[in-house]
């Protein structure tokens, strides 16, 4: 998980600058909404290419997570719940966007989503890295209180609330109930329970090898169980005094890859598995199989990576 308080938090590199300065569609009929009047519709908005130079003026009063999400994607339907259900609780502190990376190629460019579920932040129109994956509650609410006081570091310490008539007529949303082994692993994920959940998600795999969401969910699991509790730091020192250690060089890759760094994961492992004897490469192109998976075979990084690989083997 990316640190959010860390100092290259607002460097601005995401631009963001075409949707900055595109008109903000508006329904026939109505205002345009002022972002900054100190009340919204709804602390959890759904926010497309058109609408997002709103979202960009919203957030110098207040801090806007943005949750890039896509209706194939098993964990995003794990974590939207867990992101409304605490922002709703910060009560107008924070404010979700949601986006829907299909729906919105633009966005989803801007914001380099080469996996979802991934969680970024406005503030002051500047974006903050957050977190990719579906992470437990509590590890959450942790990130979110340290993107309360990163805001509050450049200035933006405002709060919203709801309009009264938004509030009124908003329905109650219903969300569609999980199938029973994808509830389970995820009851496992806000516990921090990942071996539970990871034994769910292969139950639900042998039950249907075609699940994609069980799929997805168990690389995200799986990271996210090995990454729990690493050190960073310790983890390079180990792999840089021990190059040709296949298990120091693997606990940094999966770290990259959580952090966001997925060439420097690819590289590592591929370079790896070109000095390694051919009886000791089995573990390393499995772990950059399962990498690609949870990237995504679209990714131009794992194209590049995966033709490497292939290079390496024949």
């Amino acid at each position: 998980m990316t640190d959010p308080t860390s100092g290259a938090a607002l460097r601005g590199a995401v631009d963001l600058s075409a949707l900055r300065n595109r008109p903000a569609a508006t329904p026939a009929g109505q205002e345009p909404q002022a972002a900054a009047a100190g009340s919204v519709p709804s602390l959890v908005m759904d926010v497309t290419d058109d609408t997002f130079a709103q979202v960009l003026e919203l957030s110098r009063t207040v801090p806007v997570v943005i949750d890039l999400w896509a209706e194939w994607c098993g964990p995003c339907k794990q974590l939207s719940p867990v992101l409304e259900r605490v922002v709703t609780e910060l009560g107008g502190r924070l404010v979700l966007a949601k986006v829907d990376v299909d729906a919105n190629p633009q966005l989803s460019q801007a914001f380099r989503a080469q996996s979802i579920p991934m969680v970024v932040a406005l503030v002051a129109g500047q974006p903050v890295p957050m977190f990719t994956g579906a992470v437990p509650e509590q590890q959450v609410r942790e990130v979110f209180a340290q993107l309360l006081q990163l805001a509050a570091q450049n200035g933006v310490t405002g709060t919203v609330s709801v309009s009264e008539d938004a509030a009124a007529e908003a329905p109650e949303p219903v969300e569609p109930p999980l199938p029973p082994l994808h509830a389970e692993a995820f009851e496992a994920i806000e516990a921090g329970d990942y071996p539970r959940a990871i034994a769910a998600y292969e139950k639900a795999l042998a039950e249907n090898p075609r699940d994609a969401d069980a799929r997805a969910g168990l690389g995200q699991v799986r990271l996210l169980d090995r990454v729990q509790g690493a050190d960073l730091q310790a983890a390079r020192a180990a792999a840089a005094a021990a190059p040709a250690d296949v298990d120091a060089q693997l606990a940094v890759a999966d770290l990259d890859i959580a952090g966001g760094h997925v060439d420097d994961a690819f590289d590592r492992l591929l370079e790896l598995f070109a000095q390694l004897p051919s009886d000791q490469r089995a573990p390393v192109r499995e772990r950059l199989l399962e990498l690609f998976a949870l990237v995504g075979d679209a990714d131009p990084r794992v194209t590049r990576a995966r033709a490497q690989l292939a290079s390496l083997l024949f």
